[in-house]
């Protein structure tokens, strides 16, 4: 036994870290056992045909609020770090396994579009279902956000070719820069389509001055950090994963980086670990903050403060009126949020008046043969939620 942390788990009969804190069930106390034991490979197994992308969720997934916070031992304030173990145990397997067929081989071709986290594990549990997969992307290869969004120090991208191999070996087609406009269409020709594209386009600020040349998308600049020049200091706007990743992307590029932030620490959405990490890489965090104007010398900000609602007594952050003052920087980098591209479903059955779909718990589209999994149906989330999802439509679509 490599970690020491295995002999601290206590393998609960229910396990909370399992059954309420991880959205894919992963059997921990079972592969705890099997850690115990020294039978590395068995316990690859159960993670990955629970999940395929355990190698890169025990990465980078925002442990606090899945497995981590919910260990029973947060009692004590001596959680166990799972997520240290299944990254050991994940990582040596996956460079080791290949796909099997669990089915039959039907014949039927299922399309899926899009080549990130619902993508790949979509293509891998068709495959297992005795499907054949056929996998577009506008992207020239495999990952999605996982190789074009998430920074090398937070996610190896060798692992990703690990997955490439996966699909190369078990025949699974890759038709990479081939943007799908319309899943109707694609619909048929196939038995069945997977939507499964992320959120990429950016939620606007709504301020005056944002369609400066200094005001840089989050998006665009973790695609290729070199090609921006972003001055001698930067400030990126968001409290989230995407707001973290740029900070300490653009720490690492020598540039004086500030993150301003409207709510407190406590709001951030973004991991726990990963604020501190960002800290540590230089980041200076300014909260309470909310941008209203973008100016060729910076940034105005106004204060802003939480306040108890009369009506509701809930919590709210309110800006405060005439405290402005201007930030002097020279780039801005906004990451609020980002939201799904949703023409690829026009002409489909399931749309809210809001324009998000209003699908089935697995994914599917009304009477439709088209599903969908990932953050064209929860929004921006986290990897291992898309897992969940994808591997529910897989379900829906073993249906048919």
């Amino acid at each position: 036994m490599r970690n020491d942390e295995a002999r601290r788990c206590l393998l609960c009969k229910k396990p909370k870290c399992s059954l309420a804190g991880c959205p894919v069930g992963t059997p921990v106390p079972e592969c705890m056992a099997l850690y115990r034991e020294d039978r590395l490979s068995e316990a690859g197994r159960l993670l990955f045909d629970n999940n395929p992308l355990s190698a890169i969720t025990s990465q980078i997934c925002d442990w606090k609020r899945f497995c981590y916070g919910h260990c029973v031992l947060n009692v004590k304030q001596i959680p166990v770090r799972w997520y240290e173990i299944e990254q050991e145990i994940s990582a040596a397997y996956l460079k080791t396994v290949s796909l099997s067929r669990k089915a039959a081989p039907s014949g039927k071709r299922v399309a899926v579009v899009g080549s990130g986290p619902a993508g790949i594990v979509g293509a891998i549990k068709l495959f297992e279902a005795g499907f054949d997969p056929v996998v577009f992307s506008s992207d020239d290869r495999l990952g999605g956000v996982l190789r074009y969004g998430i920074p090398p120090f937070r996610l190896a991208k060798d692992l990703l070719a690990e997955y490439e191999r996966l699909f190369a070996e078990a025949g699974i087609e890759f038709r990479g820069g081939e943007k799908i406009s319309s899943a109707k269409e694609l619909a048929a020709s196939f038995h069945a389509v997977l939507v499964a594209t992320g959120a990429e386009k950016p939620v606007r600020l709504g301020i005056p001055g944002e369609d400066s040349p200094s005001v840089v998308g989050a998006l665009e600049f973790l695609r290729n950090p070199s090609d921006f020049d972003l001055g001698r200091k930067v400030i990126v706007i968001g409290g989230g994963n995407v707001a973290m990743d740029c900070c300490r992307t653009a720490a690492r590029l020598g540039v004086e980086t500030w993150v301003y932030y409207r709510k407190t620490y406590e709001n951030m959405p973004a991991n726990p670990f990963e604020v501190m990490e960002a800290q540590r890489d230089g980041v200076r965090i300014e909260v309470f903050k909310a941008p209203v104007e973008v100016r060729p010398e910076g940034v105005v900000f106004r204060d802003c403060e939480n306040v108890t609602d009369s009506e509701t007594g809930r919590i709210v952050t309110r800006i405060i009126e005439g405290t402005d003052s201007l930030v002097r920087c020279d780039s801005l980098i906004p990451a609020i949020s980002e939201r799904p591209d949703f023409s690829i479903l026009e002409g489909l059955e399931g749309t809210s008046e809001w324009g998000w779909p209003e699908a089935g718990e697995d994914g599917r589209l009304g009477s439709s043969n088209v599903f969908l999994a990932g953050d064209i149906i929860l929004g921006p989330s986290t990897v291992v939620e898309a897992v969940a999802g994808a591997k529910k439509a897989v379900e829906g679509i073993c249906s048919l």
